[in-house]
C-alpha cells in the first residue's frame, strides 16, 4: 500500500468483502438513499464479477475505508456502454468505447476530500490497466471531481448523458492512458472580482 497522506494508505482491496464500506461511502460522497445503495450494491458485485475488474481502496491506520475506486475493460454490450453510445456517435467518440477501460466509480469521503486521495486512487487504477485510454462519466457540472478529471487529462467526449433513472445528466469523458500527471490544474473558473 501506498502513502498519500500520513493518516490514509491507497492499494487493492476486495471491493466484494467491502462491497457495504464502500457504498457507505458512496452514500455520504455523492448523496444516496437507501434505496440507491441497494441497486448499487447489486451492480458493483456483478462488476466484480468480470475477470479483469479491479478496485484499489484508501484506509486509514485502523483499516477504516474512506475511499474506493474500481474499473474493468470497457465491452460495448455492457449495459453503461449502451446507454452511452448514442451520445458518443453523435460528437464522434464512439471509437473510445473500443480498447478502453471504464472507471466505474471513484468516491473519497468529505473530510477526506483534496488531500490527493482520488488523484492516487484514479492513476493506480488506470497504470495497470492494459488499453490506452480510459474513459468514465461524471456528472455534468463544474464540480471538483471534473476538475481532478481534466486535469488528469480527461476531456469531455459527450455531455448532458441521460442515464436511465437519474435525476442528472453526466458527461462522458475520455483520457489517453497513462493519466496526465504534475500539478493539478484548478479548472474552476475565477472568483468575480471584490
Amino acid at each position: 500500500m501506498a502513502a498519500v497522506s500520513p493518516s490514509v494508505r491507497t492499494g487493492p482491496i476486495d471491493l466484494a468483502a467491502r462491497v457495504d464500506e464502500a457504498l457507505a461511502v458512496q452514500a455520504v460522497a455523492f448523496g444516496l438513499g437507501p434505496e440507491e445503495i441497494e441497486v448499487r450494491r447489486h451492480i458493483v458485485l456483478r462488476h466484480l464479477d468480470h475477470p479483469h475488474a479491479r478496485a484499489l481502496g484508501a484506509t486509514t491506520p485502523d483499516g477504516r475505508l474512506v475511499g474506493f475506486v474500481y474499473g474493468l475493460p470497457n465491452e460495448r454490450g455492457q449495459w453503461w456502454s449502451t446507454v452511452v453510445e448514442p451520445y458518443l456517435r453523435a460528437t464522434g467518440s464512439v471509437h473510445w468505447l473500443d480498447d478502453s477501460f471504464v472507471v466505474t466509480e471513484l468516491h473519497v469521503l468529505p473530510e477526506f476530500q483534496n488531500r490527493g486521495i482520488g488523484r492516487a486512487l484514479i492513476t493506480a487504477l488506470t497504470d495497470a490497466a492494459g488499453q490506452p485510454r480510459s474513459i468514465l462519466s461524471a456528472i455534468d457540472t463544474d464540480s471538483p471531481a471534473r476538475g481532478l478529471y481534466r486535469s488528469l487529462g480527461y476531456r469531455d467526449l459527450a455531455r448532458q448523458v441521460l442515464f436511465p433513472s437519474a435525476p442528472k445528466p453526466y458527461a462522458v469523458m475520455g483520457a489517453p492512458l497513462p493519466l496526465r500527471r504534475g500539478r493539478p490544474i484548478d479548472f474552476r473558473p475565477p472568483a468575480p472580482p471584490g
